[in-house]
């Protein structure tokens, strides 16, 4: 009897919770379709400039982001790995130096499932406090605008997407100019911690094969950051961070250079694997060395955490 007993006390209180976290996801949708009507688009349209701090108030578009998307993450399934590596990390930034994250990008979830993450280890000021290198996409999209409103933001376009109107290209390359000029500023200040895409876009499903490999990293976009970095004439570090995001909100299978795309979001595991500081290897006629481990390491990281999330595909 006692057993029955506790077995319809747990099934009353998952359904409880599933009618809660069901309203929840509703009044989020809700919120964010009110939130894009109104600042992605009409005269109210939000701009970004070259950079963009987080706003936090009177509303926490912050924590909005991050509370939308916790509903679809699978905690019991998602891992953090690397934590040593971190927290070196967070003692290089409180020492006054800065840390640069070459991450693989799988999905425009990608900054709240850090945060996610990072704050489930201990990690939320961190998470916090990073700084995204953020493509055209997030902050002209009608429903990515008030996610990236909420995020640190260097703004810049994507060498994927350039060329896409030949019109606009010079104004697009003045404005990666002033953000690189932002970026130096930023790390001459010392204790920054930025998050970039070295492959300029999110990793694709290979559609042969189903499988979803990391993107190449760009040697000329890590050669930019680590000319800023040395410019800056602060110690700076890099640290490969590989991220299993794609299941949570894939992207087309196919590049698009404009805004707007069809959104996908389904409950998933999420993981996020920080791997060793890459070393200051490849002068000027080996530099491609310094880009290649740091590629080798995310990759590597990355498949050992997709086996242990999902086993062998």
């Amino acid at each position: 009897t006692d057993k029955a007993t506790d077995k319809a006390t747990d099934k009353a209180t998952d359904k409880s919770h599933f009618a809660s976290s069901l309203n929840t996801a509703i009044n989020n949708i809700g919120t964010c379709l009110t939130l894009g009507s109104k600042y992605g688009m009409g005269p109210d349209k939000f701009k970004f400039g070259v950079s963009h701090k987080a706003i936090r108030e009177p509303f926490d578009y912050y924590d909005f982001g991050v509370n939308f998307f916790k509903l679809a993450v699978d905690m019991d399934n998602s891992v953090f790995l690397g934590e040593e590596n971190m927290n070196k990390a967070k003692a290089q930034l409180a020492n006054g130096e800065n840390v640069v994250f070459l991450a693989n990008h799988q999905s425009e979830a990608d900054p709240q499932v850090v945060s996610i993450l990072l704050e489930s280890a201990g990690f939320s000021s961190m998470a916090a406090d990073m700084t995204f290198l953020a493509g055209h996409k997030v902050t002209t999209d009608a429903l990515a605008i008030p996610f990236s409103m909420g995020r640190n933001l260097l703004c810049i376009h994507s060498k994927k997407h350039i060329d896409a109107e030949p019109d606009k290209k010079d104004a697009k390359q003045k404005q990666n100019l002033l953000t690189m000029g932002a970026m130096l500023e930023m790390l001459k200040g010392g204790g920054q911690s930025l998050w970039v895409a070295p492959s300029g876009g999110r990793d694709r499903r290979d559609v042969s094969t189903g499988s979803i490999p990391i993107s190449p990293f760009d040697p000329k976009t890590i050669d930019m950051f680590r000319l800023m970095a040395r410019k800056s004439k602060v110690p700076t570090h890099f640290y490969p961070m590989s991220m299993v995001s794609y299941e949570l909100c894939p992207p087309p299978d196919s590049v698009e250079a404009g805004a707007g795309e069809l959104r996908n979001i389904k409950r998933s595991g999420v993981g996020i694997h920080v791997g060793e500081e890459t070393k200051n290897e490849g002068g000027l006629e080996a530099r491609h060395l310094f880009t290649d481990n740091a590629q080798r390491v995310c990759d590597e990281n990355y498949r050992r955490m997709r086996e242990k999330m999902f086993g062998k595909e």
